[in-house]
């Protein structure tokens, strides 16, 4: 068994401050995938930030303090990755991938367009071009994929609690839900929703009004798989405490050996 773990960490010294990494090493994943770390690692110094027994990859943004990707894995991959050739995408730190023989897992972030027109402007060509030179390339090869991270999208009005009112919004515009109808109806698949359709199952929770608290949050966090791994997903849930940011981590697990693939 392959047990993946995707998590929006909104600053890893901030989720390691409040007992991440102690809390994950008792999680027996194999794979785990950060997003939003917000430091560059020849920074992170402290013994967490480079655990025993875990290979260890990050991909820093330009700008120090801001978004950035990071992979722990306990099975050395045999290539990395950083970047999608899409260079303000890149400079942001908002992609990496490891290759093991016949599997790619990856760590996205998915820019978010909620502080104005022209972020929103940047994520549709983000989008645009992840679908043109990643998804698209990579549906005609034989690899497996396990794309884990933050898409900020919420694809269905099941998936965001307040959905009548957030129609306007960011995050659940009707472009860029049916951007995500397209994406599952090619060769991919929203591997936590093959699995579980209940309402109320959110990744993100706003800070205010007590949100986390009342439930009411945003399932914005995914890991989409190629088609074929769909039928190899043992489980998946979502584990909203303990808290260690305003996201919770997602949690899958694959039939899966790596020496197979």
């Amino acid at each position: 068994m392959l047990r993946v773990m995707t998590v929006n960490v909104n600053g890893i010294r901030s989720a390691a401050a409040k007992g991440f990494f102690e809390w994950f090493l008792g999680q027996s994943v194999d794979i785990l995938c950060l997003q939003e770390t917000k430091a560059q690692l020849d920074s992170l110094t402290d013994k967490y930030f480079g655990l025993e027994g875990y290979h260890v990859y990050h991909s820093d943004a330009v700008k120090k303090g801001y978004s950035g990707v990071a992979i722990y894995t306990r099975i050395k991959p045999n290539s990395v990755t950083s970047g999608i050739g899409l260079p303000w995408f890149d400079e942001e730190g908002r992609h990496l991938r490891i290759d093991f023989d016949e599997l790619s897992v990856i760590s996205l972030y998915l820019p978010s367009g909620t502080t104005g027109d022209a972020r929103q402007r940047m994520k549709y060509e983000a989008m645009a071009y992840y679908d043109k030179h990643c998804l698209q390339s990579w549906t005609a090869q034989e690899r497996h994929y396990i794309i884990c991270g933050d898409w900020n999208i919420a694809h269905t009005e099941k998936d965001l609690k307040n959905w009548k009112q957030n129609r306007k919004n960011s995050g659940f515009l009707p472009d860029e839900r049916a951007w995500l109808d397209q994406v599952f109806d090619q060769h991919w698949v929203d591997a936590f929703r093959s699995y579980n359709q209940a309402s109320d199952q959110y990744t993100w929770w706003s800070y205010r009004s007590g949100a986390r608290q009342r439930n009411v949050g945003w399932r914005i966090d995914y890991q989409v798989v190629s088609s074929p791994l769909i039928d190899r997903v043992e489980s998946a849930h979502i584990m909203p405490t303990p808290v260690f940011s305003d996201h919770a981590p997602l949690v899958i697990n694959y039939q899966i050996e790596l020496s197979e693939c």
